[in-house]
This record gives structure tokens, C-alpha cells and sequence, in this order.
């Protein structure tokens, strides 16, 4: 490597601490302080009056009759619980909405308190500053829900209608009904008063709390997702602020997401005039972003009958999700294109199969791993013969480079010649592994995005989403942070070695940097792994074992170097055809070399 190839590895390793160091982080917090000041104006805009005195039931109930004054409603908040196996909720009569949904038996990752995790169950909607509330005129009085104070009729531990009465004899009614069972409420509106032609607005921002231990990934895997009917679903951008405005198809479903939970309200007839907005909070913020979703739901839809909706409320379950037939398993972060397709179609199915097998998860992923390698020896077998034919040119390299070792363009022009003659493609080593990148990306998603995965152990590492903090360290390092995975440095460690072994039968004449470059890729991705799943590093590590294997393996059992040297000698006699890869190659060489030949030239003259 020349001084001018080093200075540039060094200035690209420089320009990323700098742009993290001096950009990046203070972007956060000026965003974080834009927030807070946009916060405090929406508190005060949203502050409710001053209320009238307390009145029951039974004198509001009375009253409605006079139509000439107004209706006076309870201003004394009262809370109210519905629950089965799977959820606790928790309603206000402020309101009538969901002021929480406590996930039984998740437990929370994040947060600690004097050095020991909290062991909290998951909750969502719970975050105070959350609004769920329609907005609708009668008569021409403006409404808000949220500051309605309803009537609670409740039939049983499953069961409650909330009911508001407004001036002039109209009542607003929601009702709730809990699935029995599961993570489903059966939720309704109606109205009476309300005119066909003026529609209901509803208006939700929903502040996400931090649930994950890696609650940096768990902050660009959670957006608003929401499907437009005849569409496929989308989202809003998951690493910046982004807003999707949907003013003239029905959107069928509307989701805010976690890494691994949701709350997702979903409309049989569909919503009107849907707009979904995600908005990025810094890193030092209690909560990972604020989303905001509005939709209008039509008068006429509401005369005379109940508008039907659902709620799930619950984990990122595949098989749960795929069951509601609307493509709600979409907002897994699987990826999209063929990623996404890989994962859903291909990953997935194995997984759930070695599932019914083995209990035991970080068993999965080693069979896992040696499944796929299975899968994709082919490709690896044409790398490793591609490698031995390499290896068997190597003596005949080594001599044109030296013969011709003060002039580079005919030592490459030479090379190609051989590489030609004798039928190698010193590039077929590489394209079995372009061919195996989209399983690798696949499953770089797959992995921190499989719930099942999720606070699983396997051997030192206690959750396979997130990353196994190995070592401690008493300081930070940029891109890299405070602690060590052992995964992640061990598939660095395993990289190196494969890198050393596959590059035995490799020519760097052309580009002797590449012969560096090799070692320095796998540390600078350890700094990106260090952070990612454990589960995915573990996969990465296993899979370089079976690398080294499957390279030592070929190199002495696989492919016998005499045999190899008479096929080389056999394609020798073979007539070559014409044009190709090759040839365009060297004829592009032949010019290259012409024009050195042409400013040495001048530089003489």
C-alpha cells in the first residue's frame, strides 16, 4: 500500500468520527430543544378551562330536556380496567380512551435503578402527554372528546360504553369489548345529533416510550405504518421526521410501532383523509419519538349505527398479525423487495419448523446457520474451485512478476494473458459471493426483528435483539460506545483469519491495496456490529467457522492440485472464444498501457 492510499483510509476513518462528533450529535440536541419548546406551546394550546361545578348523572340526565341551557358534565376523572390473560387496559371517563395497555408477561428491557434492571411489564399508550380524541361540530359547537367527561356503563370485566351528553340532547358513545382470549378490543363509535354531511376527525399523537436495552435500534426500527385499500402497506421514514399526507384513498389500518410491540387501530370501511407524521426525538429524550396520526370518518357512516373498528394491542407476532388478513405483519421490519421476500418466505418458514424442534434458541440459529451453508455450498463450491485453479497459477504469477517486475501494465498485461489461456476467471471467486447477498442482508434484518429472539439467552449473551455487553468499558468511543460484545469482536477475530486463508490464491498485483484493505474492512465493521443483535453476530461468527472449515477443507480434501493442473492444462489446448469479459479487460489494459507509454514519452521530451 503506497502513502497516498494510507492517507486516504486514514481521511475517510477521520471525516466519520468528525461528522459524528461535530455534526451529528449536536443536530440531536438542537433537535431535542426544538422539541421541548414545541412541546411546552402544545401544552398551553391544549390546557383545558376552567370546568362548571360537579353535577351527577341523574341532573345532567334530567336536564336534557331543556334545550335552552347548556349541559353541565362531571368534571371528576375516573379510571376503569378491563382485562383477560393477555392485557390489563386502563380507560378514563376523560375522554373515554385508553390511557394504557399493560402487556402481561413482557417485560421491559431498558432502565435501571441503583445498578439493577427495573423489571417492569411492557406498557403502551400510557405516556401522558398522549391525545386520542375526535373532533366533530353539532350544531355549530365545536367538540373535543378529550375534554368531554363521559358516563361509564360497564357490563362486565370485558365490557364498557362511555357516553358524553352534549347540548341539545346529542350524546357521542364509544364502546370497548375485550377479546376473551387475546391481544384484540372490539371498539365502536356512534352519535346522535351529529348531520350526515359533517364528518368526525379523529386526531392521535402517541409518545413512545423506550422499552428495548438497544433502544438506539429500537428508535429507527418504530414508525407509523398504515395500508391504503388495493395497496401495499407503507410507513413514514423510520430515521427521520417524516410526514405521508393520504387525502383521497381509505386507509384500512393505522399502526404505531415499536421494535417488537404496536397498537394498531384497524377500520373495516376504512378511514378518510389520513395523514401520518413521525418525528424524531434526540437521543437524551425520555421517549424515542412522537407520532402522529388524523383521519375523518364520515357523518353518514355514523347515522343511525355504530362505526366498527378493532384494536390490537399486543406484540410483533407474525403468525397473530398475518391472521387479521390485511397485511398488519408487514410492519415487522423484515425488510422490503427481496429482502423482505427472503425473510418472510424463506427465513421465517425455517425458523418456525427448527422452532417445533428445538426449544432452544441459540440452538435455532446454529442450525440455522449450517441449514443455509448447506443451501448455498454450490456457490461455495465454485468459489473454492475457482480459488484452487488460483492457487494451482500462483508459481506461473510469481514468475511474470518477477521477469517483469519494473513495469506494472505489462506485468497485469501478462497476467491476463495467462488467466485467458488457461480458461481462470480471477473474479469467480467473487461472484458466488455477490449471488449470497441477499441472504446475508436478510438475515442481518431478520434477527433483531424476530420477537421470538427477544430476552432469549445464549451463552453469555442475555438477549439475542440486542447486543451482548461482554466488558464494560470506563470510557466511550464514537460509532463504537461504552461496552464490548464478544460476538461481534469474535466475528472480527474469525473474519481476519478467512480473510488470511481465501487471500493465499489471490493476485493483489493490480491492486496491491486490496490486499490491506481486506484486513481493514472487518475492523471498521466491528465497530458497526458492536451494537447490532447478538443473535445476528452469533449467526456471523458460526457462519466464519463454517467459512475456515469449508475453505481448509476444500483446500486439502476437496480439490487435488494435480487434478486441477491438468484441468488448467486441458483448457490450455481449448480454442478460445472471442470477446467476453476477459478481453474487454485486456484490451482496456492495452490502451492503459499505451497511455503511460505516451506521458512517459513527453515527460522524456
Amino acid at each position: 500500500m503506497d502513502r497516498n492510499q494510507i492517507i486516504g483510509i486514514v481521511l475517510i476513518i477521520a471525516v466519520l468520527f468528525v461528522w459524528n462528533e461535530y455534526f451529528f450529535q449536536p443536530e440531536m440536541e438542537e433537535q431535542k430543544r426544538r422539541m421541548h419548546v414545541q412541546d411546552s406551546i402544545a401544552q398551553l394550546q391544549n390546557a383545558a378551562p376552567a370546568e362548571a361545578p360537579l353535577k351527577s348523572i341523574d341532573t345532567i340526565q334530567n336536564s336534557i330536556t331543556d334545550t335552552s341551557s347548556p349541559v353541565v358534565v362531571p368534571t371528576e376523572e375516573k379510571l376503569i380496567t378491563l382485562q383477560n390473560p393477555k392485557l390489563k387496559l386502563t380507560f378514563s371517563n376523560k375522554g373515554g380512551r385508553m390511557t394504557e395497555a399493560l402487556i402481561k408477561g413482557k417485560f421491559k428491557s431498558y432502565g435501571t435503578q441503583e445498578g439493577q434492571a427495573v423489571v417492569e411489564e411492557v406498557k403502551l399508550l400510557e405516556d401522558q402527554k398522549n391525545i386520542f380524541e375526535y373532533r366533530f361540530s353539532i350544531q355549530g359547537k365545536e367538540y373535543q372528546t378529550q375534554q368531554l367527561y363521559f358516563d361509564i356503563q360497564q357490563a362486565d370485566d370485558q365490557t364498557v360504553t362511555f357516553t358524553a351528553l352534549l347540548d341539545g340532547g346529542a350524546k357521542f358513545i364509544q364502546q370497548y369489548k375485550l377479546d376473551p382470549e387475546d391481544y384484540t378490543l372490539n371498539y365502536s363509535i356512534s352519535s346522535t345529533g351529529l348531520h350526515a354531511s359533517q364528518p368526525i376527525k379523529l386526531h392521535w399523537e402517541n409518545y413512545l416510550d423506550k422499552i428495548e436495552k438497544n433502544w438506539e435500534y429500537e428508535r429507527y426500527n418504530s414508525t407509523v405504518y398504515f395500508k391504503e385499500k388495493e395497496e401495499d402497506p407503507d410507513y413514514c421514514s423510520c430515521r427521520s421526521d417524516d410526514k405521508i399526507e393520504l387525502p383521497e384513498k381509505r386507509v384500512q389500518w393505522i399502526s404505531h410501532s415499536h421494535q417488537f410491540f404496536n397498537s394498531t387501530l384497524i377500520s373495516p370501511n376504512g378511514f378518510e383523509k389520513s395523514s401520518n407524521e413521525t418525528i424524531l426525538m434526540a437521543e437524551t429524550d425520555s421517549d424515542l419519538k412522537k407520532l402522529i396520526s388524523t383521519a375523518e370518518i364520515s357523518g353518514a357512516e355514523l347515522s343511525g349505527k355504530p362505526y366498527e373498528m378493532k384494536w390490537y394491542l399486543g406484540p410483533n407476532d407474525y403468525k397473530k398479525l398475518a391472521a387479521f388478513e390485511q397485511d398488519i405483519q408487514y410492519i415487522i421490519p423484515y425488510g422490503w423487495s427481496i429482502f423482505g421476500t427472503v425473510n418472510r418466505h424463506a427465513v421465517r418458514p425455517l425458523f418456525v419448523w427448527l422452532e417445533d424442534l428445538v426449544g432452544a434458541k441459540g440452538v435455532i440459529i446454529l442450525l440455522m446457520t449450517f441449514i443455509v451453508k448447506l443451501l448455498v455450498f454450490p456457490l461455495g463450491y465454485k468459489m473454492l474451485h475457482s480459488q484452487a485453479k488460483m492457487q494451482a497459477l500462483k508459481p506461473e504469477i510469481e514468475k511474470l512478476k518477477a521477469k517483469n517486475k519494473d513495469d506494472m501494465q505489462k506485468q497485469q498485461m501478462e497476467t491476463m494473458k495467462m488467466y485467458n489461456e488457461f480458461g481462470v476467471n480471477p473474479l469467480g471467486g467473487c461472484f458466488p459471493l455477490l449471488l449470497q447477498m441477499p441472504i446475508w442482508i436478510a438475515l442481518y434484518r431478520f434477527f433483531p426483528a424476530t420477537i421470538e429472539f427477544r430476552q432469549e439467552s445464549f451463552l453469555w449473551a442475555g438477549d439475542l435483539t440486542s447486543y451482548d455487553e461482554f466488558l464494560k468499558l470506563p470510557f466511550t468511543l464514537p460509532l463504537f460506545g461504552d461496552t464490548m460484545s464478544l460476538f461481534a469482536f469474535l466475528w472480527m477475530v474469525s473474519t481476519l483469519i478467512f480473510s488470511y486463508y481465501s487471500s493465499k490464491s489471490m493476485d493483489f498485483s493490480a491492486n496491491p491495496a486490496m490486499k490491506y484493505m481486506q484486513y481493514l474492512m472487518p475492523v471498521i465493521f466491528w465497530f458497526m456490529f458492536n451494537k447490532t443483535a447478538a443473535g445476528l453476530t452469533c449467526y456471523m461468527f458460526f457462519s466464519n467457522i463454517l467459512n475456515i472449515a469449508q475453505t481448509l477443507l476444500g483446500k486439502y480434501y476437496l480439490f487435488d492440485q494435480n487434478k486441477i493442473r491438468a484441468e488448467l492444462e486441458l483448457n490450455k489446448t481449448k480454442p478460445k472464444k472471442s470477446g467476453g469479459f476477459r478481453e474487454r479487460l485486456e484490451q482496456m489494459m492495452k490502451e492503459q498501457q499505451k497511455i503511460q507509454q505516451e506521458k512517459a514519452k513527453n515527460i522524456k521530451k
